[in-house]
């Protein structure tokens, strides 16, 4: 089954405009990255055009502009109690009701796009996700391009960060704050002042992507100071940062703009509620910047300290979820006045996220973007939103996969799949019906009926028979035998066959000891339909929420993803990524080793290694040669064409060797899991999804597990669990898999498994029994320990088969 490709649409938030209320942002200064492409309609080009300007304004009206900076702002702040940040909320607002009444006079009427040189040919901001198309630069007309508008000269600051120290210290010795509120409030009165105080050099232009020019150390040293200060200096530094905020906009920003940008969302007073209104203008300013100056903040905030940037995630993170679910709701304004709170934070949260794409290893784990407050939202209308509006500026989360925990994804995908069989069955039954023919519940599930003996074949049989039927409940039953089917012949099925297709014996993947993983074997053959069957499987896996226990290296799933919808072109090219060294090393790092010494090697590489672009594999005994490009055999690898050399073979290995193998592993793997979902994921949640986690916290097993007939306070369970901690992992894996049908942990964690034991009112001669469709384990009250160790392991080492007495 294939799905049309989605067609490219805009992914930006329901942003109202700029700071500047006139000024409308160019399709290229849309973010894209880190947003997945939602799966709308193609529109016609233009045809939004009157409609957005209509939705423009009426965005307009609702939003007010931030406006100029008044005389108001310093005598709003000085009015409000010392230790409370509310006036600064009320204080906003009376100026947007101020600033409301004088209109757009001073907006500017020509639409200007900065000049992006060095910044056209960055990487993208996001790997992970589907890219929306781009107006390049060079596409526009001469008169939109613009140049870089001059930086205006900075005041000269001289204090150092030992100045800034000895004036803490002094002030904490004597209680006389003033030189240090003359700092704060002289620092962030003005973007200006900011740039003066924390740029290393205020004579250089430092308008790159590789340094920002900001003294990193000098703008930590202020902020970890600046919680410990009396209140009336934080107060000076808000007061300060409104006035910054509330400057016209007058054509584009600056690289001093965006160095103050990127300092202040380091601010730590935005961890507290009462400074959120303040950080919510900041966050739209933030969001409304063009594409390039987009590139320039993502590149400088790589550089930020792990610490620190993991502070500024929380803190976005943190917002969005307060805005959501508001501890105290009369602390903010109204939802309907502030509808762009959430929209602008996730994309400036898009922006990081695309900073840590950037990095290998990242700077923090991708799982650390995961807001698990939307676990507790509507996540299917969100996701039918995507689906439905994607090409309009309505915002969902969905458009910013990276905010959504793997565990509401799985949820996402789940009830996606349980439409897709309800939609499925219920054709079925209208079509018996229509026919007047008798409907048979079998119409209505999978029916996969096999042998022992012949496992292999005989699923692959009944999977290519019944395709039409593969996105239905999956049933099996094995031939000869009485077990009815209730999740554990399934679980034991899945089981079975991929130990058997895994098998070093049958030829399909080959086993390599170094990295404990499986990869497609290059043989080539006539019939590819048993990858297919694997991919299949692995489809079915996602689909009936069974974890499997397949070791396949990350590229698997990145290749998996590529592309994450099947082209409806079937000459495209499926299951083909970018790979590296990087790659090559998680599956064969004694291999990928070499060719890393092959690059670093310092001596002459034609003389010393004598290779050319031709390399070798053995397939059934006989040695085969393959050249990597046109005429390999005859063109030397130097040290001038090794990187080259490097990249083609490492290309070939995880690529064009196994394309075919990996074809039909691609199309039988989409031909179940079919679904705009899958856009959503990452290579590293797919693999969570199909295998679930190998670590095990028998600990936590123990705390979620159920009893019936026991207690556990019991001394048999007391026994158990002494025992099961005290195993090693392969025989805690054993115990797992004995009594839920698979040695793996599910997406959310032992406490999904539902695991319960009951008391079996047996002789103690019995060994323990499992229910692996209900997880159950059914234990006698065994006498002590030692027995029931025994037991339990004689039992937990012997557990394949179904069977009834």
């Amino acid at each position: 089954m294939s799905l049309p490709i989605p067609s490219t649409a805009t992914a930006a938030a329901d942003l109202p405009p700029g700071p500047d209320p006139g000024a409308e942002l160019p399709q290229g200064a849309e973010l894209g990255q880190g947003s997945a492409a939602p799966p709308a309609a193609e529109e016609e080009e233009g045809e939004g055009e009157e409609e957005e300007e209509e939705e423009g304004e009426k965005e307009r009206e609702k939003l007010p502009p931030l406006p100029a900076a008044s005389s108001a702002a310093a005598g709003g702040l000085e009015r409000g109690a010392k230790n409370q940040f509310s006036t600064f909320s009320n204080f906003i607002t009376t100026i947007n009701q101020k600033k409301e009444g004088t209109g757009n006079r001073n907006s500017p009427t020509q639409l200007v796009i900065p000049n992006i040189k060095n910044v056209r040919d960055l990487p993208p901001m996001c790997l992970d996700v589907r890219q929306k198309q781009r107006i390049s630069i060079d596409t526009l007309p001469q008169e939109l391009k613009a140049p870089i508008p001059p930086e205006p000269s900075l005041p000269i600051r001289t204090k150092t960060v030992k100045d800034f120290q000895d004036d803490i210290e002094k002030s904490k010795s004597s209680g006389d704050w003033k030189a240090v509120h003359d700092f704060y409030s002289t620092t962030f009165d003005s973007f200006l002042e900011i740039n003066a105080a924390f740029k290393k050099d205020t004579n250089s232009a430092f308008n790159t992507i590789e340094d920002s020019g900001i003294d990193a150390k000098f703008v930590n040293v202020v902020y970890d100071a600046l919680l410990n200060t009396p209140q009336d200096v934080q107060k000076s530094v808000l007061k300060g940062i409104i006035n910054g905020l509330l400057q016209e906009w007058k054509g584009p920003r600056t690289k001093d703009d965006l160095r103050a940008y990127c300092i202040l969302l380091q601010n730590p007073q935005f961890s507290n509620t009462s400074t959120y209104v303040i950080y919510a203008h900041l966050l739209r300013q933030i969001a409304a910047l063009t594409e390039a100056d987009h590139h320039f903040l993502v590149h400088w905030s790589k550089k930020i300290s792990q610490r620190r940037f993991k502070q500024v995630v929380d803190r976005l993170l943190q917002f969005i979820s307060l805005r959501l679910f508001p501890a105290k709701p009369e602390e903010f304004p109204p939802m309907m006045k502030c509808t762009w709170w959430i929209p602008s934070a996730t994309k400036v949260l898009a922006l990081f996220n695309a900073a840590n794409s950037l990095i290998s290893p990242p700077i923090i784990s991708y799982m650390d973007f995961y807001n698990s407050t939307l676990d507790h939202i509507d996540l299917m209308e969100e996701y039918h939103n995507w689906q439905c509006y994607g090409n309009s500026h309505r915002f969902s989360f969905c458009q910013y996969p990276f905010i959504i925990s793997i565990a509401a994804k799985k949820v996402i995908i789940q009830r996606d799949s349980e439409q897709q069989m309800i939609s499925i069955a219920r054709q079925s039954l209208v079509d018996k019906v229509s026919r007047r023919q008798k409907p048979d519940m079998n119409m209505l599930f999978l029916n996969v009926k096999v042998r022992r003996t012949h496992l292999v074949s005989d699923s692959l049989d009944e999977l290519a028979r019944k395709r039409a039927d593969l996105k239905k409940k999956l049933k099996v039953t094995f031939v000869g035998e009485a077990g009815l089917d209730m999740g554990g012949l399934t679980k034991e099925w899945f089981l079975l066959l991929i130990r058997q297709i895994f098998h070093p014996d049958y030829g399909m993947f080959t086993y390599h000891k170094d990295s404990r993983c499986h990869w497609f074997s290059s043989f080539k053959c006539d019939n590819y339909s048993e990858f297919r069957l694997v991919g299949a499987l692995m489809g079915l896996a996602v689909y009936n929420s069974i974890t499997l226990d397949i070791r396949f290296p990350p590229c698997c799933y990145k290749k998996l993803l590529s592309p994450p919808i099947v082209p409806c072109d079937h000459n495209t090219l499926v299951g083909i990524c970018d790979v590296t060294l990087d790659d090559l090393f998680q599956i064969m790092p004694e291999l990928a080793h070499g060719l890393n010494e092959l690059l670093s090697y310092e001596g002459n590489v034609e003389e010393d290694f004598y290779s050319t672009f031709q390399v070798f594999q053995e397939e059934f005994g006989v040695i085969k040669s393959y050249n990597l490009k046109p005429n390999g055999d005859k063109i030397p690898v130097t040290n001038q064409n090794r990187k080259e050399y490097v990249q083609l073979y490492v290309d070939f290995l995880l690529n064009k060797s196994i394309y075919k193998q990996f074809a039909a592993f691609y199309y039988g793997f989409h031909s179940v899991c079919a679904s705009y979902a899958l856009l959503l994921l990452r290579p590293e949640e797919v693999e969570i999804l199909v295998c679930g986690s190998p670590e095990l916290d028998m600990s936590a097993l123990q705390r979620s597990t159920q009893y019936e007939g026991y207690q556990k306070t019991d001394l048999t369970i007391r026994y158990f669990w002494d025992v099961v901690l005290g195993f090693s992992l392969d025989l805690q894996k054993k115990l797992l898999h004995f009594a839920t049908g698979s040695d793996r942990v599910p997406v959310g964690g032992m406490a999904d498994l539902n695991f319960k034991i009951s008391k079996s009112e047996t002789s103690t001669n019995w060994l323990p029994v499992a229910h692996t469709c209900f997880n159950q384990l059914c234990l006698p009250p065994y006498k002590n320990k030692k027995e029931l160790k025994q037991k339990l392991i004689i039992g937990i080492s012997n557990a394949e088969g179904f069977g009834l007495e």
